[in-house]
């Protein structure tokens, strides 16, 4: 069973940032992609950032321009920076990994709390 987990989230003063981790338990240089996915209270769950096996990032249109996708495959983790906070930012952000195979797996959420 494939672990991924997640760490950096908490509470943050709107225009800080924050850096979210997701270590998987399995290597991640075979992922056709992975990615951070958020749910606010009440919303659906909406994409915030994916990049590709080949390193091809796409963006959430409220999020482009502010935080940033990357993945080290040395360490098997993809990491979202946030900069510019803001307090619509706050939700749920979940990681999401697929590999070969339609195996899609994903983390268990952490908590992004902005306050004004």
């Amino acid at each position: 069973q494939v672990q991924l987990v997640e760490s950096g989230g908490g509470l943050v003063q709107a225009g800080g940032s924050l850096r979210l981790s997701c270590a998987a338990s399995r290597t991640i240089f075979s992922a056709n992609a992975m990615g951070w996915y958020r749910q606010a209270p009440g919303k659906e769950r909406e994409l915030v950032a994916t990049i590709s096996r080949g390193g091809s990032t796409n963006y959430g249109d409220s999020v482009k321009g502010r935080f940033t996708i990357s993945r080290d495959n040395a360490k098997n983790t993809v990491y979202l920076q946030m900069n510019s906070l803001k307090p619509e930012d706050t939700a749920v952000y979940y990681c999401n990994v697929v590999w070969p195979g339609r195996q899609d797996y994903w983390g268990q959420g952490t908590q992004i709390t902005v306050s004004s």
